[in-house]
């Protein structure tokens, strides 16, 4: 295998081999801890931006699965681990790993110390990282000022999907589409709910000829303050007190709609094994995260009531509104594969659309 070097922006390089495709390549280096659903991770919109790095340190044992993918293809930078397999064995495995990345364009780097990589963005923070192949010059300028923009307008779907459930219709929603999960779909879905999925961009008045029983906010990358149009509108979505659910990116861009704030964190929270206690009953759920921004405790107005919070820095994780039937969680309850603790979330957003109608 070819040598490649991982250069980050304050100067320190991680020699490793290249796998997936060749080339070089800038994002933000980010990590994930979670030791299963690398299929999950490399298909998630939220990641779009970035270099993902791996804490588990064997990735691809049981190959490619078509089935498991939570978008069309992958949205990651590149992708970093210590060892990938190169003989995967599952009963569903469609291909390996390797191949995947190079079909489509994604590149891989492996044999690196991933944990010392980790220590690195967990003392230092979140930054830009470089990958380059043996032979190639080692420039930081263009590092230090790559950044991620227009996110969503990058993830989003192009036009309107309607997905039905293959019993009876007994609830419609709109799903908005900000780099979404297909998991969230497929959760609405085998409650009975027709779901059609919004373009991000989608205005109030569209939503209002659809006349969804239910609103769903998904999940997405970037930094949510961003989005200053899609804030606008969700501000006068919010007015027509439809029973409204929102996860990640969704729980930030509702909160900002509210009056609320959001804020970067050090190196965010990204995993299959996050804690977030429940502040009403102090019990504690293991959840699925992918966010590095978080809402600003302090910042909601009294209409809001923090749900919620982080067991490990007690940064905001869900919120209760009161002058609407809506709420929104910062984790993931549709997690594939795993955990599956906080599944219980979609049956209360089918309880809340029940109660409204």
């Amino acid at each position: 295998m070819q040598k490649a070097y991982l250069i980050l922006e304050n100067g320190t390089i991680f020699e490793g081999k290249s796998f997936g495709a060749q080339g070089e390549v800038i994002g933000e280096i980010v990590f994930t801890t979670a030791m299963t659903g690398y299929l999950e991770t490399l298909t998630d919109p939220s990641y779009y931006g970035q270099i993902v790095v791996q804490t588990f340190p064997l990735i691809g044992n049981y190959g490619v699965i078509p089935e498991d993918f939570e978008s069309k293809f992958p949205h990651v930078k590149a992708y970093i681990v210590r060892d990938w397999c190169q003989e995967p064995s599952n009963f569903r495995c469609e291909g390996d790993l390797d191949t995947f990345l190079k079909q489509h364009n994604i590149v891989g780097l492996y044999g690196i110390d991933t944990r010392a990589l980790t220590k690195i963005v967990r003392e230092s923070g979140v930054m830009n990282g470089k990958i380059v192949t043996e032979g190639s010059g080692i420039g930081l300028d263009d590092l230090k000022s790559y950044t991620i923009t227009d996110a969503v307008k990058n993830t989003t779907c192009e036009e309107e999907q309607v997905f039905k459930p293959e019993g009876e219709i007994k609830r419609k929603v709109c799903l908005f589409d900000f780099g979404a999960k297909d998991n969230i779909r497929r959760e609405l879905v085998k409650r009975g709910c027709e779901v059609t999925v919004l373009p991000a961009y989608t205005k109030t008045e569209r939503v209002m000829e659809l006349d969804p029983d239910g609103i769903m906010l998904s999940n997405g990358p970037g930094d949510p303050a961003e989005n200053v149009e899609i804030i606008e509108e969700l501000k006068k979505l919010a007015e027509e007190k439809i029973p409204t659910f929102g996860i990640c990116l969704g729980h930030q861009l509702l909160a900002l709609s509210q009056g609320g704030k959001t804020e970067k964190l050090k190196y965010g929270h990204r995993g299959a094994n996050q804690p977030a206690t429940e502040v009403e009953t102090g019990r504690v759920f293991i959840t699925s995260q992918n966010h590095g921004y978080a809402v600003i405790n302090d910042s909601m107005s009294d209409n809001a009531k923090i749900a919620f919070v982080n067991a490990n820095d007690g940064t905001c994780e869900g919120i209760t509104y009161t002058n609407m039937p809506a709420f929104s969680v910062q984790f993931h309850p549709e997690a594939c594969g795993g955990p599956l603790d906080t599944g219980f979330l979609f049956d209360k957003f089918i309880k809340l659309i029940d109660d409204n109608k």
